[in-house]
C-alpha cells in the first residue's frame, strides 16, 4: 500500500516537473502594443465610472478624468452578452476604450431572470437616450454625437444592429461603425426565445459593419454574423466585412478563440462598486410607476446560457484581445470616422496582422473576407450562356474549393 502511494507521488511530481519544464521552453505571446491600435492608452490617466439612472435598469459610463478635448469624446456604445450584466467583465476591453480616449457608455438593459429578450431594443434604447442626454452637460464626458460606434457581443450583436436601424425613429445618434463579436441569441421566430431582428434594411447606407467570429463554437457565430450582414441590405458590400480569428497552440498560454474570447475581466470596473451619484433635493418625485411584474419562462438563463456566462465572466486577456479584437475595432473606428470603406480598411496590413510569439513564429493570422452576395441578388442577374449537355456529362467534376 505505501509503495503503491509512494510511486503515485512520485508520478505526480514527475508530471508536474515536466509540465513546468515545457511552459518554461514553451514561446509566449506577442506582448500588447506600446501604442497605436490594441495598445494599453494613456497610462497615467484616471478612468472616471458612473453609474446613470436608478435600480437594475440604468447605464455605466466610462472616461478619463479631466477635460474633454474641443472636439468631444467619440463615443462607444457596449452592448454586452445576455446575462452578463456586470461591466467588470468587459473591464480590460473598456479600460482600453477610455484611455484611448472614448467616452464608453453600457446599458444594463437586462435584469436577469427578470427581463424578456423581446424588451431589450426598446430597454436599450432608452437607456443610451437617456444616458447621452445626462452626460451631453459633463465638460469632462462631452460624447461627441458625429462619432458613435456600436459594440456588440453575442446577444448585445443583434442587439447593436436593431439600435442602428431605429436610431432615427428612437432620436438616438445614427452610428457611423457597429463591431458585432461572436453574434448570437437571435430569435428564430416571433415567438421563440431572443433578441427579434428588426428591418435592419433601415440601417444607414455609409454605416461600416464589421463581424468577427472565432473558430471554437463557431458554426452558430458564423450563421448569425452573415446574416447579420445579409439582413443589412442598403449597407453595400464594400462596406462589410466578415473577419474570423484563429486559435493558436503554437505556444504557451494557448489562444482559444471561443465564444467568451472578446470578454477580459477587470475587477477595477466591477458594477457592484460603482454607485448613482444622490438625486438632488428638488428632482420630481411624480415619475410614473413601472407596470406588475409578470414572469415569463424566456427571462431565465437556460443550462446553456449559465455555462457561458460563468465563462465570460472568468475570461482573462491575451493577445486575442489586445491583437484581435480590440485592435480591430480601433482600425475599423478610424476608417468609419475618416469615412474610409471596408475594402479600404481590409487592404491596411495591420489589420490580419497578429505578430510574433517570442521564438519568431508568427501568430495564425486574422482571415478577412468580404462578404459574398446573397442567393437572391445572384439570382437576378443574367444566366451564364448554357453549355453543350454532351460536354458537361464528359467534363471532369470540379473538387469543392476548401474554405
Amino acid at each position: 500500500m505505501r509503495f503503491t502511494a509512494l510511486r503515485e507521488s512520485l508520478v505526480a511530481v514527475a508530471i508536474m516537473t515536466l509540465a513546468g519544464s515545457i511552459s518554461a521552453r514553451a514561446a509566449t505571446p506577442p506582448p500588447q502594443p506600446a501604442d497605436g491600435p490594441g495598445s494599453f492608452g494613456d497610462r497615467k490617466a484616471a478612468v472616471t465610472k458612473r453609474l446613470l439612472g436608478r435600480g437594475a435598469a440604468g447605464s455605466f459610463a466610462f472616461y478619463t478624468a479631466g477635460a474633454a478635448p474641443d472636439v468631444g469624446r467619440p463615443v462607444a456604445v457596449f452592448l454586452h452578452g445576455w446575462g452578463v450584466v456586470n461591466p467588470q467583465s468587459y473591464g480590460a476591453w473598456i479600460d482600453h476604450l477610455a484611455r484611448q480616449g472614448w467616452l464608453v457608455i453600457l446599458p444594463r438593459f437586462q435584469d436577469v431572470n427578470r427581463t424578456r429578450p423581446a424588451d431589450a431594443p426598446a430597454l436599450a434604447g432608452s437607456l443610451v437616450k437617456a444616458a447621452l442626454a445626462d452626460l451631453a452637460g459633463d465638460s469632462e464626458a462631452k460624447p461627441d454625437l458625429g462619432r458613435v460606434a456600436m459594440i456588440g457581443h453575442l446577444a448585445g450583436a443583434p442587439l447593436a444592429l436593431d439600435l442602428a436601424a431605429e436610431a432615427k425613429a428612437r432620436g438616438l445618434p445614427v452610428p457611423k461603425l457597429i463591431f458585432a463579436v461572436t453574434p448570437g441569441g437571435i430569435a428564430s421566430g416571433p415567438k421563440s426565445r431572443g433578441i427579434a431582428l428588426g428591418d435592419l434594411s433601415a440601417i444607414d447606407p455609409s454605416t461600416l459593419i464589421v463581424t468577427m467570429v472565432g473558430d471554437k463554437d463557431t458554426r452558430a457565430a458564423d450563421m448569425a454574423a452573415r446574416r447579420l450582414l445579409r439582413e443589412a441590405s442598403a449597407v453595400p458590400f464594400e462596406r462589410k466585412l466578415f473577419v474570423r480569428i484563429l486559435s493558436d497552440d503554437h505556444g504557451f498560454p494557448a489562444l482559444t478563440a471561443t465564444l467568451a474570447a472578446p470578454a477580459g475581466l477587470d475587477t477595477a470596473y466591477d458594477g457592484g462598486a460603482i454607485k448613482a451619484a444622490p438625486e438632488p433635493k428638488d428632482a420630481t418625485k411624480d415619475d410614473p410607476k413601472p407596470p406588475p411584474f409578470r414572469w415569463s419562462a424566456d427571462m431565465a438563463l437556460t443550462g446553456e446560457q449559465q455555462t457561458l456566462v460563468a465563462q465570460v465572466n472568468l475570461a482573462r486577456v491575451d493577445a486575442l484581445d489586445y491583437l484581435g479584437f480590440w485592435k480591430t475595432f480601433d482600425l475599423a473606428a478610424a476608417a468609419a470616422f475618416a469615412g474610409s470603406d471596408a475594402t479600404t480598411l481590409k487592404a491596411n496590413p495591420r489589420l490580419a496582422d497578429m505578430e510574433r510569439w517570442s521564438d519568431g513564429w508568427p501568430v495564425k493570422r486574422l482571415a478577412v473576407e468580404t462578404p459574398r452576395q446573397a442567393p437572391a441578388a445572384q439570382a437576378k442577374m443574367p444566366a451564364a450562356p448554357a453549355k453543350d449537355p454532351s460536354a458537361q456529362a464528359k467534363a471532369p467534376a470540379t473538387p469543392a474549393r476548401r474554405r
